[in-house]
This record gives C-alpha cells, structure tokens and sequence, in this order.
C-alpha cells in the first residue's frame, strides 16, 4: 500500500499517576491507515493498530493494560531504553582515563541503562506537527554514567510511516545509545508466535556473543551461516538453525549516518509487513527468546517464548570497551542525533 500524506490528529489523556513522581500522559496519534499510542513513562509505545489484508484492524505490539505493569516492565515491552540500549561487559567502561562503574542489572552486566534507565522515567512531553516529543534531564552521575544529559524523542506519524527522531547533549563525554523496545506480532499481539513471518536483514556482517551475550570483538560475514537473513527467511525454520535460544545479535549496517532500510518482515497469512530503516550503524535482531509465558499482557493474553521480535536500530553492544566498534562517545558540544523510521503496510 502506497502511504498517503495527510494530517495526523494528535491527543493526549491522563494514563494515571506514579505516587511522588507526577502524572503520566498518554498520546494517540491517528492516520488514515495507523494508530499509534505512547506514554510519557519511559517514551513507551503501548499501541501500533493497523489493518490487515482483509481490512481487520490489530494491535499488533506486545504491552499491558495498566500503569502498575509498565512501571515493573521487567522485558522492556515499548519503551526507550538508555543511556545505553544493550550491554555493556560487566558494567564498566573508561574514559579520559577514569573509570565508570555501572548498575548491574543483567547476569555480570549492565543492561538498557540500569536499574533505573531512561524507560523507567516519567518524561515530559509537547504536541507538535504530526505527533508528539518527549524530553528529559539525566543528572550527572545517573545510573553511574557521567555529565548531565539533555535528551528528547519525537514520534511523529504520517501515514503508513512511524517516525521517531533521537536527540541529546551532555555537560560531560558519556556513552550515548537510543533505541525503543518495541515487541512486534505481525499476526496481532496475543498470537502464538512469530515462526510464519518472514524477516530480511540488509547485513553481510553480525557480532557473534559470548556465554554473557556480550560481543566477542569479532565481526562475522553473515554468508553461509544461519545468521544470513538478506533474503526473505522464514524465522520459525531459521530458528532451528540457530546456536542457542534463538536471534539476539546486532547485524552490522553499512553507511552509518545514511539513512536507509535495514530489514522488512513480512506476515504473509495477515498481508502486514513492517519496513525499517534507519541512520544507525547496527540492528539488534531478538526473537523474544526469554519471555516465557509468566507475563499476563493486554487482554490477559500469554507471552510466550518466540511470540514477538524486536528490530532495535542502534550502536553496536559494548561499543564504549570495543575501540573497532562504532565510536559511541557523545561529548560537550556536540549533538547526537538519529532517526528510525517503521512503514507498515498491507499486500
């Protein structure tokens, strides 16, 4: 389906209030052909309605019904994550001959900014053309990591295209790295699983991982190797082929800075698809590996092990103790700055 340009309507709505931390609001921003809704908890998508190729409409993101699961949110259902999505080995890192010590919140690990990172947060947020922004202030010192960090995320909807725009400044170099968190079933959320979507991945290189899921320092051509998702891959026999659990590995991206596509999923028995692209140097391919049915979801529905994948565009993991990595370094005066854009539409 062609998108169509037009202008989105935008509102917004209390969700309810965090005792001694204020209230959380909640956008929906509508198109012609999708529904979008966040909050200002953790920049959290809580909803992404569109058709199907009957014309049905479906939820089609993993999440809950109220505030008090998102506030817990133990898998990251929609949200922001930061300063750092990923890992960083062991939670430690130098810098200008100092070193940081993080929260460690994943095995020996630091994982998607720590205890307390950027999608455990109330943001504040503004309506603008086609959508809304979210800003917030990290203290020096937040979760360990230096300077003070200004950062904003702004979704905007036009038509069949999801736009979110990454922004940030600091007082201090730190590692920066912005992703959402979003779980994607093709087939509605609530649906077993993800084995009949197709997935492509434009990525002739992927960082294989250590026992602790932290990248070995080796860059890997994805050819002959089950990690080769170029062509379209059915994932439910791909993930018969696949050393351990299932896919949670960065796919290395050419051309940092340009943005382009890096991977379509294709649902073929719905006719949704789901188009990424981004000016990202990495995408972190999940497959949902460690949900495994505990968490009641929107609806009371049951998530299982495979019932969703993420697409999280981003720096490579552990890229601040990796000198061949991607610099992920933000220092004074500059401004980090990237932008991912999800098209869904229908055969």
């Amino acid at each position: 389906c062609k998108a169509i340009r037009h202008i989105t309507r935008t509102y917004d709505e209390n969700f309810g209030e965090v005792p001694g931390e204020g209230h959380v609001e909640k956008w929906t921003l509508i198109s012609s052909n999708v529904t979008v809704e966040i909050i200002t908890l953790g920049c959290i998508i809580t909803a992404i309605k569109c058709k199907d190729k009957n014309g049905d409409v479906n939820d089609v993101v993993l999440g809950y019904d109220d505030l008090q699961d998102y506030l817990a949110n133990p898998r990251y259902f929609g949200a922001v994550v930061g300063r750092v999505a990923n890992r960083i080995a062991k939670g430690r890192f130098v810098v200008d001959g100092k070193e940081y010590k993080l929260a460690i919140n994943n095995g020996p690990n630091a994982l998607h900014g720590g205890l307390r990172g950027f999608s455990k947060v109330i943001w504040t947020s503004e309506g603008v053309e086609g959508g809304v922004r979210l800003t917030l202030t990290s203290p020096d010192g937040d979760q360990g990591y230096p300077g003070e960090v200004q950062a904003s995320v702004t979704y905007t909807l036009d038509g069949d295209t999801l736009s979110i725009q990454y922004q940030a400044r600091t007082t201090k170099t730190t590692p920066i790295n912005l992703t959402n968190h979003s779980y994607f079933n093709l087939a509605g959320q609530g649906s077993d699983d993800i084995y009949d979507h197709e997935v492509s991945i434009s990525a002739q290189a992927y960082l294989p991982v250590d026992d602790n899921m932290i990248p070995t320092g080796e860059v890997k051509p994805t050819e002959n190797t089950p990690f080769d998702l170029r062509g379209p891959v059915l994932i439910g026999q791909r993930l018969k082929e696949v050393p351990g659990p299932g896919f949670d590995h960065n796919f290395c991206l050419s051309s940092a800075g340009d943005e382009r596509v890096c991977a379509r999923v294709f649902h073929p028995a719905s006719g949704r698809s789901l188009e990424v692209s981004t000016t990202q140097p990495g995408v972190q391919f999940y497959t949902a590996n460690f949900l495994d049915g505990s968490f009641k979801g929107k609806g009371g529905a049951s998530y299982p092990k495979h019932s969703a994948f993420c697409l999280e565009t981003q720096n490579w993991p552990d890229a601040v103790n990796q000198a061949s990595f991607p610099d992920t370094l933000l220092r004074p005066g500059e401004e980090y700055r990237h932008i991912t854009r999800f098209v869904f539409s229908t055969a």
